[in-house]
């Protein structure tokens, strides 16, 4: 069986993230989101909060599993039984950025292999720093989020 890891702190998921995720669920037969839980870190939101906007968004795939985790992204790996760590390029600079992280981790831990997907065009901007910003300033994320994160971010009056 087929087993990836998609590392990120996914604060908050953007459509972007959604690309890679239903590239990942083609390409293995088990995904496993990892939600990086760095107490040093300022999120805009909550760890439940970030596994809820996972498990509105993708909940609903079978070969998908939605967990947080804290340390080394490999040794994650390793107790899940994961053999891949899955992550989504952007620009060239995404590339740089990443395969330094994967020779790292290869240096970690030998047998774990790093697979780069490729964003389309449309979300190559898309960043969570970026909804980040606009969610601040009460700004329409609506293309930029899930309709389900939307709806669990900006929350429709009964």
């Amino acid at each position: 069986m087929k087993i990836a890891i998609f590392p990120g702190s996914f604060d908050p998921v953007t459509l972007g993230h959604e690309e890679i995720i239903e590239k990942g669920l083609a390409l293995f037969d088990k995904l496993i989101i990892g939600v990086g839980v760095n107490s040093q870190k300022k999120t805009m939101f909550s760890e439940a909060e970030r596994l809820a906007q996972l498990q509105a968004a993708f909940g609903h795939h079978e070969q998908l599993q939605i967990e947080a985790f804290e340390g080394l992204t490999v040794e994650f790996a390793q107790q899940k039984g994961a053999r891949f760590l899955l992550r989504g390029l952007r620009n060239g600079q995404d590339l740089e950025y990443e395969k330094t992280i994967a020779l790292i981790n290869k240096e970690l831990v030998a047998e774990i292999e790093t697979v780069f997907v490729l964003s389309s065009g449309q979300f190559s901007h898309l960043s969570s720093t970026l909804v980040r910003e606009v969610i601040k300033y009460k700004g329409n994320i609506s293309n930029l989020v899930p309709p389900a994160v939307a709806n669990l971010i900006y929350p429709k009056p009964n």
